[in-house]
């Protein structure tokens, strides 16, 4: 486990501000960013709350908000950002991420 200071995915005010992230907090469990292969795109992105860590994760604290990655994960995520959107569709958490480049139309995966 790596605690780092820097911060590689910035988490917009919009996020931090949802009431699932400040639950996070208060139970003092982590989210768990990752990305695995599937979708229509080849990745796609996943959400999880962990209060496990594993040998190689990169643990992230940002507004108290503790963020956990694994390293693979981690070298697609670099520069992006975590958002909180509400639409017609529903409400959830996106990541925006510079380092793709091609989404498919429900903008569920992505291609490198």
């Amino acid at each position: 486990m790596n605690i780092i200071s820097f911060f590689p995915l910035l988490i917009t005010d919009k996020a931090k501000k949802n009431k699932k992230l400040i639950k996070i907090k208060i139970i003092k469990t982590k989210l768990r960013i990752y990305i695995t292969g599937g979708g229509c795109s080849g990745f796609q992105y996943g959400f999880k709350l962990d209060k496990k860590q594993q040998k190689y994760d990169v643990i992230f604290k940002n507004s108290n908000i503790c963020v956990i990655i694994d390293p693979i994960s981690l070298q697609y995520l670099k520069g992006g950002k975590l958002d909180y959107i509400e639409n017609l569709e529903g409400s959830k958490f996106i990541i925006i991420n510079p380092n793709a480049k091609t989404t498919c139309g429900c903008g569920l995966s992505f291609s490198i």
